[in-house]
């Protein structure tokens, strides 16, 4: 193991041995390595110092004065699980190793051992390690993506927003989520159900504008049977069926002044009355709503009651647009191209290095909606496994944003030599895989000036 690797991959260890010339040579042998390293020579003092700071590893001898290295090895384990402990002794028996990796311990080592044999138990540590911190950070987005449907992303945004999630979910106040056509109000809206203690109730979702306020009012408050033409039965309305869980009104901010006056009722006298009916009904359910209107201003400009802004708008959440959470591009990518290629039987689970570049450069004015449909297209008429600039070419060149001044003829110029290179300039499999014919393969050659090297 080479000092700059042992650098790179540095642990925290702790020697516990009675025997000074073994605890010493161990320890200067691990700080040479480019470790952080302690050596005490019995079972308590270690443990005395696991209590003020953390190890990654224990060397500890089997053969020590009041506390052996089982007896220590068990406290270790039950009170600092994610600690290895490696066994070292002069004395190996069969018995011993097999009670040793039963109370946990991850490797036994005979005395005298050689330098090598230490390297390569650390090496292997090293990668149990990070094996085992992949596992937790994998695992730990997949349960959050289950816990908030198909909300993705691990950028600082979406992090603040799963971790208010939880704590907005346990108050019964009003919710106002703003945000752009795309961003996915509505899972924000489903996750704050799914953690409430409403979560067994029912989750009803409007879209306030997609109909004309004669219709949202029906939709919304229900109707007597003959209430109006075409009334032919009774009917309940969305306020009355999301009693005892959580109504969602999308677009709250296209709902006329009267409608608004009608819901600030509701909302202060926890009752309803149908269409064509006098007798009140009393409901409980919890408002979320979103706009994608600066309802402020909206206000200012009387269009917007603000009282009943202040009703909705208890807490305010803010689900920022795609282009402030680039990072996540390649996540939700490869969510989507999994949930196409499912759909469409077609295996297409990847994309090129300039391709990923060019996602996350584009603006994305539709936000994750539009990433969704631009990644369905791509699937639907891919002809291979990996998606290429090609395949999103109805993608604008001026409405790419690329760091260091690079052009989007830069990253296809760069694109094309690899695969030529990749190909070993074969002109028909490269323009096979480029999409193009062999005549169009030449000019992209004469254009950008490529050169086969010699």
């Amino acid at each position: 193991m080479s000092g700059s690797k042992a650098m790179d991959e540095r642990l925290k260890i702790m020697v516990v041995d009675d025997e000074m010339i073994v605890r010493e040579s161990l320890y200067h042998w691990f700080k040479k390595a480019g470790h952080v390293v302690e050596a005490v020579s019995s079972g308590h003092e270690a443990l005395d110092i696991l209590e003020k700071k953390p190890f990654e590893v224990l060397f500890v001898d089997m053969k020590m004065p009041r506390m052996n290295g089982l007896e220590l090895l068990k406290r270790v384990k039950d009170g600092y699980p994610d600690t290895t402990v490696i066994i070292i002794t002069a004395y190996g028996s069969i018995e011993s190793s097999i009670e040793a990796m039963k109370l946990g311990a991850t490797d036994y080592l005979l005395k005298p051992f050689k330098p090598d044999q230490l390297a390569l138990v650390l090496e292997k540590i090293t990668h149990q390690r990070k094996l085992a911190s992949d596992f937790h950070y994998v695992k730990g987005l997949l349960e959050q993506i289950t816990r908030f449907e198909s909300m993705i992303g691990q950028s600082p945004p979406m992090r603040a927003i799963f971790e208010l999630i939880p704590k907005i979910a346990q108050s019964e106040s009003s919710v106002l989520i703003s945000g752009e056509t795309g961003t996915g109000k509505e899972l924000v809206a489903k996750a704050i159900h799914a953690e409430s203690f409403r979560s067994k109730g029912p989750f009803i979702a409007m879209n306030c504008g997609a109909l004309p306020e004669a219709l949202l009012e029906s939709e919304l408050f229900g109707h007597q049977k003959g209430a109006f033409t075409g009334a032919n039965q009774a009917r309940k309305g969305f306020l009355e069926v999301a009693s005892g869980g959580t109504l969602f009104l999308d677009e709250i901010g296209e709902i006329s002044p009267r409608m608004q006056v009608d819901l600030l009722r509701v909302l202060e006298e926890k009752k309803i009355t149908r269409i064509g009916d006098r007798e009140p009904i009393d409901v409980d359910f919890r408002l979320l709503s979103s706009t994608r209107r600066d309802l402020d201003k909206e206000v200012a400009a009387g269009r917007f009651r603000e009282d009943f802004l202040y009703r909705i708008n208890v807490i305010t959440l803010r689900n920022p647009p795609l282009r402030e959470r680039t990072g996540d591009i390649p996540l939700l990518v490869k969510h989507f191209l999994n949930k196409y290629s499912h759909e469409t039987t077609k295996q297409v689970d990847r994309l090129t290095p300039e391709t990923v570049e060019l996602l996350k450069g584009y603006s994305w004015p539709g936000n994750v909606r539009e990433l969704e449909n631009a990644i369905e297209r791509a699937v639907v008429l891919s002809k291979s496994r990996t998606l290429g600039l090609e395949d999103f070419s109805f993608i604008p060149p001026s409405s790419i944003r690329f760091g260091k001044g690079r052009t989007l003829k830069d990253m296809e110029k760069d694109y094309i030599q690899k695969i030529l290179e990749e190909q070993d300039w074969n002109i028909t499999e490269s323009a096979k895989i480029l999409g193009v014919n062999r005549v169009s393969l030449h000019k992209m050659i004469n254009r950008y000036q490529l050169k086969r090297p010699s």
